[in-house]
């Protein structure tokens, strides 16, 4: 309480002192420097070099999508029309790629991405998987329709124009490849690359598998080898499709990997102290070979969670943790069923 004088009479001014050292707690906490508390949370590696090799592969295979689809059309190679939809599809999926490379930069800094911008890329590889499924079964229909109604092929154009295709295709392939030796990313790392990349082999398989086709028409006949192929080939880039899908998903749904034992080397780390229990944990990644965990600890005398977290510091894939501590005040002996 605190008393003023106030000429000959006395005005009492009653402060409430907790609230007086509340509010000055405030204001001597908002002008100290927090920043170094401060989690940053852009788990997105570099990938600039990936994002320009992604724009022009997009160049590129638009031009020959057009050259392939119009001489399919006009010599009746459904091989060679079949790889031209493989790339009117895969220009889609590079353009995706494109803009989740895009996103995945711009939007890094955004507070409302709350772990970061990493499953942008990852979102983008699923999509990609997505389009690629729908591409094979397409191509596995269309195949079986021209079995039971076959087209006259011309085969010289038909075979000229996959050789370039397929040449294309290599191109692609090598500006997307595993680049991560030569300061690019690597597929293992980013899954939007290499589903721009399985799409680029999707296409240079199937410009094989047409010229095989085409060849075997034209030399010896057999007319019914351009359809098959065209079947062969679906149900491989089918299983290309469904391994991405399944690696993507899998961060997407926030599925711990089957091949990763981080669940387990945590959880050895909190209780190696013997008194230490774990009772809630939670691991997921936020972006390719980066794992957020939430920890929840019980013990008798519990350590700080910078402690803690000190246990975890050989982990250099964990680039986000939050730990709550209890006290547990019973004796673990005496308890019931013990």
């Amino acid at each position: 309480m605190l008393w003023l004088l106030w000429g000959s009479g006395k005005i009492g001014l009653l402060i409430d002192e907790e609230k007086f050292a509340y509010w000055r707690y405030l204001f001597v906490m908002h002008r100290i420097d927090h920043s170094r508390f401060r989690k940053r949370h852009d788990f997105v590696p570099d990938f600039s070099h990936a994002e320009r090799r992604t724009r022009l592969v997009i160049g590129i295979t638009a031009g020959m999508m057009v050259v392939e689809i119009v001489v399919g059309w006009v010599s009746h190679s459904m091989a060679l029309l079949a790889d031209g939809w493989h790339m009117s599809t895969h220009v889609m999926a590079f353009l995706i790629t494109a803009v989740a490379y895009y996103f995945s930069r711009t939007q890094a800094d955004n507070a409302q991405f709350s772990f970061g911008t990493g499953k942008i890329g990852v979102l983008g590889g699923f999509t990609s998987a997505v389009v690629l499924s729908l591409v094979a079964l397409l191509m596995a229909g269309e195949s079986v329709h021209r079995l039971f109604a076959p087209l006259e092929i011309r085969f010289n154009e038909a075979i000229g124009i996959a050789c370039l295709g397929l040449l294309v295709n290599l191109g692609c392939a090598f500006l997307l490849g595993d680049r991560h030796h030569e300061g690019g990313s690597s597929h293992r790392e980013d899954l939007n690359l290499r589903a721009a990349y399985l799409h680029v082999l999707a296409d240079a398989f199937t410009s094989v598998l047409a010229i095989a086709a085409l060849a075997g028409g034209k030399f010896f006949g057999w007319g019914w080898l351009d359809p098959a192929v065209g079947i062969v080939g679906s149900g491989v880039i089918f299983s290309w499709a469904y391994t991405l899908l399944r690696d993507t998903a899998g961060i997407l749904l926030d599925r711990t990997p089957a091949s990763s034992d981080l669940p387990e080397q945590i959880r050895r780390a909190v209780e190696s102290d013997g008194d230490s229990m774990v009772t809630d944990l939670h691991v997921w990644q936020v972006g390719i070979g980066k794992y957020a965990a939430m920890i929840s600890v019980v013990a008798h005398e519990p350590k700080s969670c910078e402690a803690y977290r000190a246990l975890l510091r050989g982990h250099h894939e964990l680039v986000h943790v939050t730990i709550e501590t209890h006290h547990c005040r019973e004796d673990h002996a005496s308890a019931p069923g013990a």
